[in-house]
């Protein structure tokens, strides 16, 4: 086939030799990938040099992904990629925990842990209580319901990030909730961090001028039997960041008040020193379709 300057030629024949894809979705979908592709290297006159450099961010990206750090997430995640197929996919029932992006730092299994238990293994910080109960769209509570948490210390660091510092598990747990569906445990205030900018991603960021921060946030992963899972984050009110996130992943039903409370019977109900920062964060699931 023959192409003309445009190269249209070109990404008819890449196109042609798709039609014969066994799966419609990959087909569709890799049909849309080379149309956006092609169409960007003709309206941006991409250049061998710059298309060479493209290919070399992205090899560098993959060899700078381990068993702890997916710096491909982190790029999705900077991009607003990551946020833009949660929020097209984030079709939830009114009043249903809003979704928001899973980060770079979740690892497959944190270590079980009893309801109350202190997640902070360092005792860095401000001590703080997180209390809630997961529950359906209609009120009902869901006991048993599965709390996955996990997030930086009172430094900003996770505990992957500081092999030998942090012992491993430090900010992480996972709960079960009571026979209300409630679940709480103790920490540190968490605060306001950077993304790794040590890799690829990093380089991306000063490129552009842009920061690297991150609001103070704990992640949360719930699910529940016949619900759809949730991944989200309980942001803490009046940090710094809330409305520049590096990844673009705040939403303000997410944000709560880690309220300072003087109150001693709670205080030794919680094992906390007294005064502390209490934050309620529930969480509503949605049924499964």
């Amino acid at each position: 086939m023959t192409t003309d300057a445009t190269g249209a030629g070109i990404t008819e024949q890449v196109l042609a030799s798709l039609r014969g894809t066994a799966d419609p979705r990959l087909g569709e979908l890799l049909t849309g990938l080379v149309r956006h592709l092609h169409d960007f290297a003709r309206e941006t006159r991409l250049t061998q040099g710059e298309w060479e450099r493209a290919i070399a961010f992205l090899t560098a990206t993959g060899q700078a992904c381990t068993d702890t750090r997916q710096e491909f997430v982190l790029l999705s995640d900077v991009l607003g990629l990551s946020m833009l197929v949660e929020t097209l996919n984030g079709d939830r029932t009114a009043g249903a925990t809003e979704s928001t992006v899973l980060g770079p730092f979740h690892l497959t299994e944190s270590p079980v842990r009893a309801l109350g238990d202190d997640i902070d293994l360092v005792g860095g910080g401000e001590r703080c209580v997180v209390s809630g109960r997961v529950r359906s769209a209609d009120g009902t509570p869901l006991p048993g319901a599965v709390v996955d948490v996990w997030q930086a210390d009172d430094k900003g660091y996770y505990d992957v990030q500081q092999p030998g510092v942090q012992p491993a598990g430090n900010g992480r747990g996972l709960f079960t909730a009571d026979a209300e569906g409630r679940f709480w445990f103790r920490t540190c205030v968490p605060a306001a961090y950077p993304i790794p900018t040590d890799g690829p991603v990093g380089g991306l960021l000063r490129a552009t001028g842009r920061h690297s921060y991150r609001p103070a946030h704990i992640h949360f992963i719930a699910t529940a039997e016949g619900h759809t899972p949730v991944t989200t984050h309980l942001f803490v009110a009046g940090g710094d960041y809330l409305d520049s996130d590096a990844v673009f992943a705040v939403k303000r039903s997410l944000v709560r008040d880690f309220t300072e409370t003087d109150d001693p019977a709670l205080a030794r109900e919680f094992g906390v020193p007294n005064p502390f920062r209490h934050a309620r964060f529930d969480v509503v699931l949605e049924r499964a379709a």
